[in-house]
């Protein structure tokens, strides 16, 4: 006999009844998982620690080019048209790269070489990230800004992408539009590039340099199997990536106290660039004592917490803040 409820309804089976409420839930349950799923695949194109760091070093160049006080609002449209202009930039790379990025370990997952996010849907998102970060400095902001950031990405997919496939030179030459950010940030408020904004770009473009050579060594049979010409790759051995990244690692700590020895900043900011590069140095000569994944891997993290450290200090020791 079929079963009532005691209002007089009748009761299903509860067999039936889990099902009924299964088909009317799980479309919705689905559409906001592949919703949430699609928003990471995007967010991942965007490289979202690397742009972080882009914005942080965006922000310490327009607080040391804002001399009459920051303006907070301006500051933001800053930070927003830097953040899509970076968010282009890395995704129009993916783009570019998807076929080789399938015949690496390390990459073969990123969402356009995986196929979870089209070729359309990727250069649509790309372009529309340029053209409305590019909008938004020169609306907002000014000209100067959005020319350093059309720059940024030119320089990064037409002279970068292209020769890491060419030369070892490109890790030397993918320098110049990493450098670029804190000068954006320094135009947003300045209008103009004063000397800390070459100051900014002369850290920023010899910090690269040890901080990707130890990525290259971190990842060189990745980067053998997508056909890339990194310092690794050439040179197996890893002679010339130590020679070079301790050169470069002697410059970057020579080139953290020129603010102190232009008198641009105080005491402090020279004993913490003295004191970080010896940090430096001696993750440096670990690595080079002993060349292996596991050194390359410290002095890759030492250069991430050296950088905002270091500009930070620069930033609040400076002359005349």
């Amino acid at each position: 006999m079929k079963q009532t409820h005691p209002t007089g309804r009748a009761l299903q089976p509860s067999g039936v009844a889990s099902s009924v409420a299964s088909s009317a839930v799980t479309p919705r349950a689905l559409t906001a998982e592949s919703l949430r799923v699609r928003l990471a695949d995007f967010i991942e194109l965007t490289k979202l620690r690397i742009s972080a760091l882009v914005l942080v070093v965006t922000a310490v160049g327009f607080c040391l080019g804002a001399a009459d006080g920051i303006d907070a609002v301006l500051l933001f449209h800053t930070l927003l048209g830097t953040a899509l202009t970076a968010a282009a930039a890395n995704t129009l790379n993916q783009l570019m790269e998807r076929e080789y990025d399938r015949l690496m370990p390390r990459t073969m997952d990123r969402p356009i070489a995986a196929g979870r996010v089209s070729v359309t849907e990727a250069l649509v998102f790309g372009l529309v990230c340029a053209v409305f970060g590019l909008l938004v400095l020169t609306l907002f902001v000014n000209v100067l800004a959005a020319m350093l950031s059309a720059a940024t990405i030119a320089l990064y997919l037409f002279v970068y992408t292209p020769l890491k496939r060419l030369t070892s030179a490109n890790t030397l030459v993918g320098a110049v539009p990493g450098a670029l950010p804190p000068l954006i940030g320094y135009a947003g408020s300045a209008g103009e590039l004063g000397p800390w904004a070459w100051l900014l770009f002369a850290i920023l473009f010899v910090w690269q340099l040890p901080h990707f050579f130890a990525i290259a060594w971190m990842y060189r049979d990745d980067y053998r199997l997508g056909g890339y010409r990194m310092l690794s790759v050439v040179d197996p051995t890893g002679r010339r990536l130590i020679r070079q990244t301790i050169g470069y690692s002697l410059l970057l700590v020579a080139v953290s106290l020129l603010p102190w020895l232009l008198g641009y900043t105080g005491t402090i900011g020279a004993a913490t660039a003295i004191l970080l590069g010896a940090v430096w140095m001696f993750y440096c000569m670990r690595m080079a004592r002993h060349l292996s994944h596991a050194t390359a891997r410290a002095m890759l993290l030492v250069s991430v917490i050296y950088l905002p450290i270091l500009l930070v200090f620069l930033l609040l020791n400076r002359v005349g803040a």
